[in-house]
């Protein structure tokens, strides 16, 4: 099978990427930064798997589009797609700026929104079947006052994805989430000890999620 990763360079979408890499699929790393897919290319090729990595801005529809045409030119139809390209950024509700709300908002929502479009609409011209995925986060439920972007664009996925899973019934695909909570990232290093401190304390498991929990 084939499966698409946006953002699948770093971070949640390389453990993604290498999970199915070992479990034999053929990988699209649709993602921004070309030197971080080159490199995950060559970590999941010594996996074993077949992969192409894709420059794509997932907040442009053209981009979208042609990393789709692109991607089922060398390996056929595409049988599943994690949308899980997006980034968190500090932003106080009372002063975030509405240029960078904005500019987050068309990574995170906006992004995740074409993909799952224009995904399952290939997914239908090929005949039905398949599976959407989207990376959400805990913030969906429990918000977080100083990334009200960011929060706003978890919470708007989780009501896309069950949208979605509702209209892509009748063509057998599947849309889920996933929700992580604290996982240790580029995005999460260097945070206070205070604030670490903190997290641990209200994380059942008594520590930060890893990138190898999701592979």
């Amino acid at each position: 099978q084939t499966i698409v990763v946006t953002g699948g360079n770093g971070g949640i979408g390389l453990g993604l990427a290498r999970g199915v890499a070992r479990a034999g699929a053929n990988i699209a790393i649709w993602a921004r930064n070309a030197q971080k897919s080159e490199a995950a290319r060559s970590e999941l090729e010594a996996l074993g798997a077949e992969v192409m990595t894709l420059s794509c801005d997932v907040s442009r529809e053209d981009q979208i589009l042609a990393a789709i045409e692109q991607t089922s030119d060398r390996f056929g139809r595409i049988h599943s797609c994690f949308a899980n390209a997006g980034y968190g950024a500090p932003g106080d509700p009372l002063k975030i700026s509405l240029e960078d709300w904005r500019e987050l908002m068309s990574v995170n929502l906006d992004g995740t929104f074409l993909t799952l479009r224009c995904v399952a609409n290939h997914m239908i011209e090929q005949g039905g079947g398949g599976k959407l995925i989207a990376t959400s986060s805990m913030v969906e439920r429990f918000a977080s006052p100083m990334q009200a972007h960011y929060a706003a664009s978890k919470a708007a996925i989780g009501s896309l994805v069950k949208t979605f899973a509702i209209r892509l019934a009748p063509h057998n695909i599947q849309v889920n989430s996933i929700l992580p909570g604290w996982v240790k990232t580029d995005q999460t290093a260097g945070l206070p000890e205070a604030l670490d401190k903190a997290i641990l304390k209200r994380t059942p498991a008594r520590r930060w999620g890893e990138v190898s929990d999701f592979e």
